[in-house]
């Protein structure tokens, strides 16, 4: 894959493994500044969900990384096509559910690194 390529799949990567330390460990101290339209009372309530949905996520980061560990070109554009296709489609479905700004984070990369797999 080229370089935009792999910058992207990075990023994503990248991206995931702040969201795995985020919802698994800043939960409670960092979620009630990111999510301000949600209610403080919340965050504690919601630990373990948070934490659960972290590890999710670092699934989504590994399955990213592995790609960079593969030698056959098409095994590698599959693989990163279906992480990447998996994050865009969490990332789709935070914005209609929680927060508009996760499109920009989570799905737009994603989308972007789909698009030049599919185009190249």
């Amino acid at each position: 894959m080229n370089l935009a390529i792999n910058i992207l799949i990075g990023l994503v990567a990248f991206i995931h493994i702040y969201i795995l330390i985020f919802e698994m460990f800043l939960w409670e101290s960092r979620g009630p500044k990111v999510f301000r339209n949600f209610p403080k009372d919340l965050f504690p309530k919601t630990k373990a969900l948070a934490a659960n949905q972290g590890l999710y996520n670092g699934f989504l980061a590994a399955g990213l990384i592995w790609t960079f560990l593969i030698d056959n070109q098409q095994w590698q554009e599959n693989v990163a096509l279906f992480f990447l296709g998996c994050v865009a489609v969490a990332g789709i479905y935070g914005t209609l559910t929680a927060d508009r700004k996760i499109f920009f984070v989570q799905a737009l990369p994603a989308l972007i690194a789909l698009t030049l797999i599919l185009l190249t």
